[in-house]
């Protein structure tokens, strides 16, 4: 628990054994705090003006987002996780290309900015948040938090310390959103910079696995020998990985810019059929 771990004993718990992997779910009581609260103030942000005008197909993906995100958390996967350095990849690449997308679906800026409207206006109007989060700055934000947390250091640190762990989540999963709603919401005015924002995610996410997947050097301390377990070695783990970043991380941004362009373009042609 968030609380109670030791900084020896990584935030999931030792790695499991193979046979007793689906009874180990994470029933941390603070993170299932912390999303029924993200779940309720939505749904209580659906009742203001604001949130009534977001249509039901849009609330139904945040839900399944929401959804989605907590099974990622909640689930054996963040003991397996412990063990196989691509069981922490594939985490990461359904919240962020998965879960992100599907929350953004819903709005949730706009059913939040209902319950504390002089708030959203102040953080509107804020310069530093606005450059984040345009193209350029989501993008560059999202880079720097993937790179940063697979990176050697970043990623043995968050076995040691729960602190660490859930900001690499948070950061993460928060630069993915940033992301996703330039994607999402591009207009036909905005659809240079939605492909500024889709191409630099999709090479970004490439040369990141194709150096996780190809380099002969061994990265992960936590994984030196867990993945024996499992069948596999240190190497092919770490290879794993890399492909989970690599191939779905590349197809998936590269599919939803392409969309995300075909929609804005047709916006031009048919201004009533996108709201």
């Amino acid at each position: 628990m968030l609380g109670l771990v030791s900084a020896a004993i990584p935030y999931c718990g030792a790695p499991p054994a193979p046979d007793a992997l689906w009874a180990r779910l994470n029933l941390d009581p603070i993170l299932i705090a912390g999303l029924l609260a993200a779940l309720a103030l939505y749904r209580i942000g659906l009742l203001h003006p604001e949130g009534r005008t977001i249509a039901g197909w849009r609330r139904t993906a945040f839900v399944a987002g929401w959804t989605i995100a907590a099974a990622a958390l909640v689930s054996p996967l963040c003991a397996l996780s412990v063990s196989l350095f691509s069981a922490r990849v594939g985490q990461h690449m359904i919240l962020s290309l998965v879960a992100a997308p599907l929350v953004m679906l819903g709005r949730p800026g706009l059913a939040l900015s209902g319950l504390w409207p002089a708030a959203a206006r102040q953080l509107a109007a804020s310069r530093p948040l606005a450059i984040i989060r345009g193209a350029a700055g989501s993008a560059t934000a999202f880079a720097l938090a993937l790179w940063f947390w697979h990176a050697p250091g970043p990623y043995d640190a968050t076995f040691a310390s729960p602190l660490v762990y859930w900001l690499m989540h948070l950061t993460v999963f928060a630069t993915a959103l940033m992301v996703w709603n330039v994607l999402l919401e591009a207009r036909a005015a905005s659809a240079v910079p939605a492909l500024t924002v889709g191409a630099a995610s999709t090479l970004q996410m490439t040369f990141l696995g194709a150096i996780i997947t190809l380099t002969p050097r061994l990265l992960y301390a936590p994984h030196v020998l867990t993945p024996y377990a499992w069948g596999m070695t240190q190497g092919s783990d770490q290879q794993l990985g890399g492909l989970i970043m690599w191939v779905p991380g590349c197809s998936i941004f590269l599919a939803v810019t392409l969309l995300t362009l075909g929609r804005a373009m047709s916006e031009r042609a048919h201004p009533d059929a996108l709201a």
